[in-house]
């Protein structure tokens, strides 16, 4: 399966690890290697270059992850933040129910309420798939609780399941330290902590997930409207309506589409990060929307952005852009008795939130399922502003003189670009280790460089090689970026 070959190469290689795995690992929870780790990092740093360029009020700011339990009743989590739970009243057994019936069925049991859900289960006899024994659902709450200090001063907090929160907690004082400006977007990106039931689909289902996610505020009355949405209006999304399923994707003109301007010109800004940035197949995105069942009650607006993936069955959530109305501060406030509403020439009101929220692990995984091929070789086909590595040097042998010249070239390139250093086996092998971990360029020292300062230089899709000078190796390196 493709999903367990690239697994493979990610514990070989370091780019993921089972956590606490020489304690037999938890389901879960995964490590970065050395590899995984830079990719993330680069992933990141492309986010923020784009998403944070778009205007000049949105900022990234950091947040605890711990936070009290007045946050997420104000928010509504510990009412709401529920997965229904599927137990065998004959081995206790606990599964994920929308996963037995989406896995046995073939059926979306997303939005559905208990009695709906035990309806499905019972009108088709489904049963443990342990010991066989009958199933009973209730809804159980994700978030992992703790406490804070101890004896008297103890007070009840949880882990955030998701980074937002810190966001709209530091709207008020970021709002005017920012000179009472919106639209005001506050990015972050951290960890976000989820108690799931059964996690599964290795990598794409987490206990601690990774988040890059942006809250942008602003008044709602301008929610069809943009400064600069002419920029954006004659792009085609592709689009999978509610009206759309069972069909294909439409291409659809960003100005054709009755959504608000607000909303649209972000959902461009998002399928340009996928297909330009990162330059991933045009056919394998999609937006899709969430009907009223599917969506979170609050989003008054909830399109998910989604990639065809081989290693998981098809189109997958990569994130979502939701318009989440007032619903954030005006829990907040209520609960808080803080006020946190604004005064904008006058006008005072509660800012509402568009939210840009990304699974950094899930979109970490898309990149590898997505690049990955294997037939005469194995090789990861990242973006080059993604892979690990961005070139490798090699001395053609491990011979004193080559190692030298070779150190030279790979010193030469380090404070440019991400380079790696390999003397370890045969040339053809090192070719292959560096095919198979994604790296662009590979560098070869042999013992004409010693008589013309001259290297090979090695491309991993095409596999060509040319002979460039020493000297102008990071020229022609930054052109074929």
């Amino acid at each position: 399966m493709k999903s367990e070959e690239i697994m493979d190469i990610c514990m070989r290689r370091g780019f993921l690890f089972p956590s606490a795995e020489i304690y037999g690992g938890v389901a879960g929870l995964w490590d970065y290697g050395p590899l995984g780790t830079r990719m993330k990092n680069s992933w990141e740093h492309l986010w923020r270059k784009h998403f944070l360029s778009l205007s000049s009020n949105f900022h990234e700011i950091s947040t605890t992850n711990i936070l009290p339990k007045e946050v997420f009743e104000a928010s509504g989590h510990l009412e709401s933040f529920n997965d229904a739970l599927a137990e065998c009243s004959s081995c206790h057994s606990r599964f994920k129910a929308d996963q037995l019936i989406e896995e046995n069925l073939k059926i979306s049991s997303e939005g559905m309420n208990l009695e709906e859900i035990n309806k499905i289960i019972g009108d088709n006899d489904l049963k443990c798939p342990q010991c066989g024994g009958d199933l009973s659902v209730k809804f159980y709450n994700l978030m992992f609780g703790l406490k804070l200090g101890a004896g008297k001063t103890t007070k009840e907090a949880y882990l955030r399941p998701e980074t937002a929160q810190g966001a709209f907690l530091a709207f008020k004082r970021s709002f005017k330290t920012l000179r009472n400006k919106l639209p005001l977007g506050l990015a972050m990106i951290g960890k976000a902590f989820r108690n799931e039931i059964s996690p599964r689909q290795g990598f794409y289902r987490l206990r601690e997930l990774h988040q890059a996610e942006l809250q942008i505020f602003f008044d709602p009355a301008n929610i069809n409207e943009h400064e600069d949405f002419e920029s954006v209006e004659n792009k085609k999304l592709r689009m999978y309506s509610i009206e759309d399923r069972g069909k294909e994707i439409r291409k659809v003109k960003c100005g054709d589409l009755d959504l608000p301007k607000f909303y649209l010109y972000y959902m461009v800004k998002i399928q340009d990060f996928y297909l330009e940035t990162l330059g991933l197949p045009r056919k394998m995105f999609r937006f899709r929307e969430l009907d009223e069942k599917e969506r979170a009650f609050y989003n008054k607006l909830h399109w998910d952005f989604e990639l065809n993936l081989e290693s998981l069955g098809g189109f997958k959530e990569m994130g979502g852009i939701h318009y989440r109305t007032d619903h954030d501060l005006s829990g907040h406030q209520k609960v808080s008795k803080e006020n946190l509403m604004v005064n904008i020439n006058g006008k005072k009101f509660i800012p509402h939130v568009l939210e840009l929220s990304f699974g950094v692990d899930r979109n970490f995984w898309a990149l590898l399922d997505l690049e990955y091929e294997k037939e005469e070789r194995t090789i990861l086909k990242l973006p080059k502003n993604v892979a690990p590595y961005y070139c490798a040097v090699f001395p053609l042998m491990k011979k004193e003189e080559l190692a030298k010249k070779a150190k030279e070239v790979y010193n030469l390139l380090l404070n440019e670009f991400s380079v790696m250093y390999d003397d370890t086996g045969s040339i053809g092998k090192r070719y292959r280790r560096q095919d198979e971990i994604g790296t662009p360029f590979c560098i070869t020292i042999d013992y004409d460089t010693l008589e013309d300062d001259t290297v090979t230089l090695r491309e991993r899709d095409s596999m060509e090689q040319e002979r460039a000078k020493i000297e102008k190796l990071g020229e022609l390196l930054n052109k074929k970026d």
